[in-house]
């Protein structure tokens, strides 16, 4: 009888993440595959819910628009931040930044753009707004 994938399973897989062209942005395919925590925050729940119930040995691939990945970009979640409330070290534009709020958690978000007094930064996701392909091949079910 063949394992399916179950939720909160830990199981190894190959996957790649590429845009609708094509170009990868993450894959695992060329390397060692992943082995991942379902329910564990480790995958998108999108993806884990799309391999939950695919059996040990599949290899499938799925379109996602962006609403059903990584979610539709924002335009609330760009902000513009004074130097003051940034860290003393060199910042470059497109550079990525960590912040901790003031509860304590850690985020972080791109330098769009940056001058003597300011800088602009984009805290959503880098794929947010963006349909997605996902490739997965099931290779085992620990």
């Amino acid at each position: 009888m063949t394992q399916t994938v179950q939720a909160d399973q830990l199981v190894t897989l190959h996957y790649r993440i590429a845009l609708p062209n094509g170009q990868p942005l993450i894959s695992t395919f060329e390397g060692t595959p992943a082995t991942l925590q379902l329910g564990a925050g480790e995958l998108l729940p999108a993806l884990e819910a799309l391999i939950t119930g695919l059996p040990v040995g599949e290899h499938r691939s799925f379109e996602l628009a962006a609403e059903q990945a990584f979610g539709p970009y924002r335009d609330e979640l760009v902000e513009r931040v004074k130097r003051v409330h940034m860290p003393a070290e060199e910042i470059e534009a497109l550079s990525i930044m960590e912040f901790t709020a003031p509860d304590g958690s850690r985020y972080s978000g791109l330098v769009r753009e940056i001058d003597d007094e300011s800088a602009l930064i984009d805290f959503n996701h880098p794929l947010a707004g963006k349909s997605i392909r996902f490739e997965v091949e099931v290779i085992g079910i620990l």
